[in-house]
């Protein structure tokens, strides 16, 4: 049976107790949230269907005009921040922190903490970053202002150096990004900045 799309109302947004909420926030119902209270949102974000946020004791702050299609799922244990305009495709994973593999310590969620490791840190996606489908970063990464990564795209513990195209496993770049896009920026905001003066 189709079922018709169904984003979160406002009020149900302020009742789940995120740390900051911009406006124009559209959240699809079939989303999940662990950690609300750690997540920051900015202004005309969507986030679809089957996205998982988890912050675990971590934090995860998207900004302005982002986007995350379905099936994506970010662990913010050690941070993860999405700069204005930044937006990944469907089913990208971002991890901040993984288990220690090293075998000193025994992985999984089931495991009590005093018998495991997380390792890892802050991942970043600067202004501008849109990341192809079934991409994959593990912190720590700071993937660059105007970055492109293509589908399937890996990056593990590397910053990636900003206004580039990356591809492959592991992520290598293969030419520059245009920046025209800064220009349609400047009359997006303009345009926007026009109407709350009317």
């Amino acid at each position: 049976m189709l079922q018709k799309e169904r984003y979160y109302t406002e009020q149900d947004l302020q009742d789940f107790g995120f740390a900051s909420l911009g406006h124009n926030i559209r959240i699809s119902s079939d989303a999940r949230v662990y950690g609300a209270e750690r997540i920051s949102i900015g202004d005309n974000v969507r986030i679809d269907d089957f996205v998982m946020l988890a912050t675990g004791e971590g934090y995860i702050t998207i900004g302005n005009y982002c986007y995350i299609a379905r099936c994506c799922n970010l662990t913010g244990t050690f941070g993860i921040e999405m700069r204005d305009f930044s937006s990944m495709a469907a089913n990208t994973v971002i991890y901040s922190a993984s288990d220690d593999y090293s075998g000193e310590y025994m992985t999984a969620q089931a495991i009590p903490k005093e018998f495991t490791r997380f390792v890892g840190g802050k991942v970043t996606l600067g202004r501008h970053v849109i990341v192809g489908a079934s991409s994959v970063i593990i912190g720590p990464a700071d993937i660059g202002e105007g970055c492109s990564l293509g589908a399937a795209t890996v990056v593990v513990n590397k910053d990636l150096d900003p206004w580039g195209i990356y591809v492959g496993n592991p992520a290598r770049r293969v030419r520059e990004r245009k920046r025209g896009l800064l220009e349609l920026e400047r009359r997006l905001l303009a345009r926007e900045a026009s109407k709350t003066t009317e």
